[in-house]
């Protein structure tokens, strides 16, 4: 009902724009005009100017406030199409930290499930050298969540716990399915990502600027991560490539994404009309490389954009909160 209202606004606010046109009487005396034969041509010049004077004047108005409401309207109906997980206020967690890179794709798909249902979160950005920022903590991996005072670890157990608190009595899915689907994304779509973000030095370089540019590093820490962080992945990505058995790295994330889209087999996502855990766990792994060049290589190259935008508007916004 509140976007119904929304909508009827904007359109009152374009009929406001519109009856800035050109006055009523202009334009009866324009029809006279353009009718009678007998009117001189000095006097309809005159006229034709004023009118479009006026309409030169009060269009581009017209125009800007037409534009905003397509703008906000298509925005509305798509929020509409694909709405957030309302989780019922009493289930909602009181106090929520997840520590965490913010490069991290296990961290990403922890954050993934906390901004799909709306769940309030706070951030503590851990120093990847020092880890001081969980030196509270016997466990030195990211992520780490702390809920309401209780520490939960290793991001497919977050999410179970969480999803457990979180999720109303009738909430339905296919387990099998997703359950095969989440394993999947922790056997084999996370090995392809450090093949393909560290295939060259150039990609390499390219995804640590990233890296050191959105994590906890001091200045001289983010200058020799950088470096020799990109240097160190590049030769560590030759090896996993060897573990995993990858001989081209592109075509093994192509492959990966490609198997994705057919197990959705034309829904619009594996849950249906809305994501799953298995959907929000393949799109949080894949965020962080999404506007790198292999990310974008992907998108091109494959069938999974559309997948994609749509969990992009399904997920929204983040609910992160100031710390």
């Amino acid at each position: 009902m509140r976007r119904v209202s929304r909508i009827a606004a904007l359109c009152r606010a374009v009929d406001g724009a519109t009856s800035m046109s050109v006055p009523q009487h202009r334009m009866s005396t324009a029809a006279q005009y353009s009718t009678s034969g007998n009117k001189s041509s000095a006097r309809s010049n005159w006229l034709l100017n004023n009118l479009f004077t006026d309409l030169s004047a009060r269009t581009a108005a017209h125009a800007v406030a037409g534009t905003m409401f397509f703008s906000v309207a298509a925005t509305t109906l798509t929020e509409e199409v694909h709405a957030k997980e309302a989780v019922p206020p009493e289930l909602r967690p009181k106090d929520l930290v997840l520590y965490q890179y913010e490069a991290c794709p296990f961290c990403n798909k922890v954050k993934a499930f906390l901004d799909y249902y709306d769940i309030p979160y706070k951030i503590i950005e851990v120093n990847p050298i020092s880890k001081k920022e969980l030196k509270w903590s016997d466990y030195k991996k990211v992520p780490v969540v702390v809920v309401d005072g209780e520490q939960m670890v290793n991001s497919s157990d977050i999410i179970d716990k969480l999803y457990e608190k979180v999720r109303s009595a009738d909430s339905t899915s296919d387990a099998d399915e997703e359950s095969k689907w989440r394993k999947w994304v922790d056997d084999h779509l996370v090995h392809m990502l450090s093949p393909n973000i560290y295939r060259n030095t150039s990609e390499a370089l390219e995804s640590f600027d990233y890296i050191t540019s959105h994590g906890n590093f001091s200045f001289t820490e983010r200058i020799t991560a950088k470096y020799a962080g990109a240097a160190a992945m590049y030769f560590v990505s030759k090896k996993l490539k060897k573990k995993y058995n990858i001989t081209d790295e592109r075509a093994a994330l192509y492959e990966a994404a490609e198997t994705w889209v057919d197990a959705l087999k034309g829904r619009d996502f594996l849950g249906g009309s809305n994501p799953n855990l298995a959907d929000l766990a393949v799109y949080g792994v894949l965020r962080p490389i999404r506007y790198l060049k292999s990310g974008k290589d992907m998108v091109e190259n494959t069938r999974i954009g559309d997948w994609y935008s749509r969990m992009e508007s399904a997920v929204g916004v983040s609910a992160r909160i100031p710390a």
